[in-house]
């Protein structure tokens, strides 16, 4: 009899001890893996006289080493355009591009005491990141000499493959299921890109280098490999 007593007590105690271990983790738990869907809207600075607004699309994985410390890896493909031969230079150019970039991403729920502050709460999903890129240029369409200058035009390359510096900030909202788990996102962010050629719009001209500016928006799903962070996320 006092043994049934004993083993039921200890089997009601390590219940107990697992439904309020179970508790003190609601809103401890994330997913270690994203997959998101985006798009972007490009602008590019380079030797062309004006710019352009065009569109790529986007996907991408990304590992949370923790909520708030991402590392993402991104594919891109899309238009890249600007220019027109009515300028002085009559510089014109199309480019279809693809690109792979690799980002470390660091937002500021990492550091931020955000549980006892509405403000600071609010401010947990800014983020801050950068890494390195390539890209590779197909140039469709382009234009190199001035109708307005005789004789005048810029050389350059049709099909460049080049790395760039992506520096990107943003705001990630995130969505929690009824875990209070982070299961989906809406990623809100802009990215300057330097090239470190000079061959993004197809023209060499000038001393400085290409570069690209991008507005983007993604939505990430969590795909599994729970595992639990030092403080609760939701609040």
């Amino acid at each position: 009899m006092i043994k049934l007593l004993f083993k039921t007590t200890l089997f009601t105690l390590l219940l107990c001890s697992a439904a309020l271990l179970s508790k003190a983790q609601i809103g401890y738990d994330y997913a270690q893996y994203d997959i998101g869907i985006g798009g972007n809207i490009n602008k590019v600075y380079g030797d062309a006289e004006t710019a352009k607004n065009t569109p790529s699309v986007l996907v991408n994985f990304t590992y949370n080493y923790t909520p708030y410390v991402n590392y993402v890896v991104e594919a891109q493909g899309g238009i890249l355009e600007g220019g027109s031969g009515a300028t002085l230079s009559g510089r014109y150019f199309r480019n279809v591009y693809k690109a792979v970039i690799f980002r470390g991403q660091l937002q500021a729920g990492e550091f931020l005491r955000y549980s006892d502050s509405k403000i600071f709460n609010a401010l947990k999903n800014i983020y801050a990141s950068a890494g390195f890129g390539y890209i590779i240029n197909d140039i469709t369409s382009i234009n190199r000499t001035s109708f307005v200058l005789p004789d005048y035009t810029t050389p350059g390359e049709i099909d460049a493959h080049e790395l760039f510096l992506p520096v990107k900030v943003g705001y990630e909202f995130k969505v929690f299921n009824r875990y209070d788990e982070p299961s989906f996102k809406v990623d809100i962010g802009g990215q300057y890109n330097y090239d470190f050629g000079d061959n993004l719009d197809g023209f060499e001209a000038g001393r400085s280098k290409d570069k690209f500016i991008q507005y983007s928006i993604t939505l990430k799903f969590a795909i599994g490999g729970v595992t639990s962070y030092r403080k609760k996320i939701s609040y």
